[in-house]
């Protein structure tokens, strides 16, 4: 199964920890599930160890060999662009227009499951995407950064890029694994079921939290 979600908290996602721990306690180890990172995070010596966790860089191939063998393989379309969203807009789901992934379960037969998570952009505050600022630096060129974010985070203060990470804050994380979508069909049909389902997903745990950060 393909399992697409929104993704949240800057180059420190908790959601994606979160719903790796609850994955494998509620599978058990054995059962193969992957994730796809940027492979500047896959790359990097410091972060090998996300490799134990089933974390590969994300590309088409591996996509398509991890599902092909089988595995659970979560994805979050929105990447960077939806990762640095400002936190004002933390309860909005925003891909950025990618639908690729709707093909990529198509081609493999497998079902698209939504997953819907609140509260990772509430570990930091971010202020801009720094799209501007990736195209002055030629990130996007370089190093296939289409963001260079800029936020307030533990424990620099004023953060930019997170390309060092950042102490997130002690953030209620909850998510809502939902029903399979069929990928059968126009692309963005599909998208469009699977951004609904999310969206819907999100504000209805949106509308439980009473405090930021707290939940």
């Amino acid at each position: 199964m393909l399992l697409v979600g929104n993704h949240s908290g800057g180059n420190v996602p908790p959601d994606t920890f979160v719903f790796t721990l609850a994955f494998c306690s509620y599978f058990g180890v054995e059962r193969p599930f992957y994730q796809l990172a940027h492979n500047l995070v896959v790359s990097a010596p410091p972060l090998g160890w996300l490799r134990k966790f089933g974390t590969v860089a994300a590309n088409h191939e591996n996509a398509q060999l991890a599902l092909e063998s089988g595995a659970a393989l979560l994805v979050y379309p929105g990447g960077d662009y939806e990762v640095f969203r400002p936190s004002w807009e933390r309860h909005k789901v925003d891909f950025g227009g990618r639908m690729g992934y709707v093909k990529l379960a198509r081609e493999a037969g497998v079902p698209i499951v939504p997953v819907a998570a609140v509260g990772g952009q509430e570990s930091a505050l971010f202020l801009n995407r720094g799209q501007w600022l990736a195209k002055l630096l030629m990130a996007d060129k370089l190093l296939r950064l289409k963001s260079v974010p800029i936020s307030l985070a533990l424990p620099w203060g004023l953060n930019i890029s997170d390309l060092a990470g950042h102490i997130p804050l002690p953030t209620k994380i909850v998510i809502e694994v939902q029903e399979p979508i069929d990928p059968d069909g126009d692309d963005q049909a599909v998208h469009d079921k699977v951004m609904a389902s999310l969206q819907g997903g999100v504000d209805r745990l949106a509308a439980e939290r009473r405090f930021p950060v707290l939940g």
